[in-house]
């Protein structure tokens, strides 16, 4: 068993559901023993270790690995802590042939022993890099509202280049579409069920409405193509109107899920939308929920300490990804970055998560190349 699948295994055991997803002192809920792992792993290997809080009882760990030199670049390492719902007997680390199963496994565990184990290794050599800042941050929160890297960037922290850690096959994603999720209310006028004459029903004027986001609007965004990214798109995923049957109901809710690209505002979309009903005589209240959007990602692949780990990994282009992840919030901070890690989206957040050991030491082993690499 190599050090990053043992570091893996001991992740997995350690539960850290996001609290979210949990009823309030759940015993699987919260990140504070992985990070209380972390802190004192990475201590061992000499590392400057800090708890930065973030929530109550919920820390980033940010440890770093100095150069022998002056400070010339900083990079960063972010994968997240926080997993989502699993039952207890998925946090028992199994392992099957080349594969480690658990939750958290690969979204975003495995990035986790990846780039802590590239610190740990490289801290103990001689070819330690001579003038990078190397600094781990194990963030908190990315499965909900990315309060992790939202406090990061609330305290102006720096770097110039961010690699946050997620299963992309090994592959530098440097583009991803943001999540907006939007509240649409319409009002009606209640009445009794047996003259419905004689009320408004917003659950008809809803109804509509929903088909005309998931028709027409939908087509609409297929217009609008993103080179890494595709198009937009948009799911009405919730929906609540009236109380009983006999009452024609005098309100309806909707909530969507709006998927953004690069250069899309909440604003732009809100007036899009806006639009789009006015033109087909319907109207609804707008409004967002209490979840901040997550924003999109799209970084300069053609920077040069991008350039550099491409050519390390042997990628010629980057690619997109559909899903959001912490990278957009750090580039609004002002950090470049990039989204790279060992395991396959495929595999995250469902029952029997798995990663590639081979693929894990692979990530590890790429990483300490990268940083080899710089002066």
């Amino acid at each position: 068993m190599t050090r990053t699948e043992k570091l893996l295994a001991e992740l997995i055991a350690l539960p850290s559901v996001n609290p979210a997803f949990l009823p309030s002192r759940h015993p699987l809920a919260g990140e504070k023993n992985v990070a209380d792992f972390l802190a004192a792993t990475a201590a061992r290997a000499g590392l400057e270790v800090e708890l930065q809080k973030v929530l109550p009882g919920r820390c980033n760990v940010i440890a770093r690995l100095l150069p022998k030199n002056k400070i010339r670049r900083t990079i960063l390492l972010a994968p997240h802590l926080d997993t989502v719902g699993a039952t207890g007997t998925q946090f028992i680390p199994q392992r099957k042939n080349d594969h480690l199963h658990g939750r958290g496994a690969c979204d975003t565990k495995g990035s986790v022993a990846a780039m802590l184990a590239t610190l740990c290794e490289l801290a103990n050599s001689k070819s330690r890099p001579l003038e990078t800042e190397i600094i781990f941050t194990g963030l908190i929160d990315e499965e909900h509202g990315q309060a992790g890297s939202r406090a990061l960037v609330k305290n102006n922290f720096k770097a110039d280049l961010a690699i946050v850690g997620e299963p992309t096959k090994l592959q530098v994603v440097t583009a991803h579409k943001g999540s907006l999720w939007l509240e649409l209310t319409t009002r009606g006028r209640a009445a009794h069920g047996a003259t419905p004459h004689l009320g408004k029903n917003a659950v008809h004027e809803m109804a509509q409405i929903v088909d005309v986001l998931e028709s027409d609007y939908a087509g609409h965004l297929k217009k609008k193509k993103h080179e890494l990214l595709g198009t937009g798109t948009v799911n009405v995923g919730k929906i609540h109107g009236g109380t009983q049957p006999n009452i024609v109901p005098d309100t309806c809710v909707i909530v969507i899920d709006r998927r953004t690209l690069p250069g899309e505002t909440e604003a732009s979309v809100r007036r899009e939308i806006s639009r789009l009903l006015h033109t087909k005589n319907l109207s609804a209240k707008i409004s967002s929920t209490k979840l901040a959007p997550a924003l999109p990602l799209e970084t300069d692949f053609k920077l040069p300490l991008v350039q550099t780990f491409l050519q390390v990994i042997g990628q010629k282009k980057p690619l997109g990804a559909d899903y959001f992840c912490d990278a957009a919030v750090l580039a609004s901070g002002g950090i470049p970055s990039i989204v790279f890690g060992p395991g396959d989206i495929a595999q995250a957040h469902t029952v029997d998560e798995w990663i590639s050991l081979a693929e894990l030491e692979k990530a590890k082993n790429l990483l300490i190349s990268f940083f080899k690499s710089l002066p």
